[in-house]
């Protein structure tokens, strides 16, 4: 199972702190520490983090993980989630790539 997930805060953090800026690195930072400490296999890019995992709970218990260690930076948190429940498979996040560039090299239009 893969999931693509993005969660970010809003509003004042919860610790009373000011932040000067609209950044929200910190708070990426803390929920991808969790996705990495989890020890599933993953990728963060700009926009997204994904994960694999062997089924739906475990997959989940890391994104509930990284929303919550998100909390402490908003009065509230938005998280966008899309999922690729295929059961069965595993290795999908380097392997649909890896699909792709092959369909991509052998294209007739290259």
């Amino acid at each position: 199972m893969l999931i693509a997930f993005s969660v970010a805060p809003s509003g004042a953090p919860s610790d009373g702190s000011d932040r000067d800026d609209a950044s929200v690195h910190d708070a990426v930072a803390a929920a991808v520490r969790v996705v990495r400490e989890s020890g599933l296999p993953h990728r963060t890019t700009s926009m997204f983090t994904e994960v694999e995992g062997p089924d739906w709970d475990t997959v989940m218990d890391v994104v509930k993980r990284a929303t919550e260690a998100v909390m402490p930076f908003g009065s509230r948190v938005s998280l966008v989630l899309k999922a690729d429940i295929r059961p069965g498979y595993s290795g999908e996040l380097d392997a649909k790539i890896e699909r792709l560039e092959q369909a991509i090299d052998e294209s007739p239009d290259r």
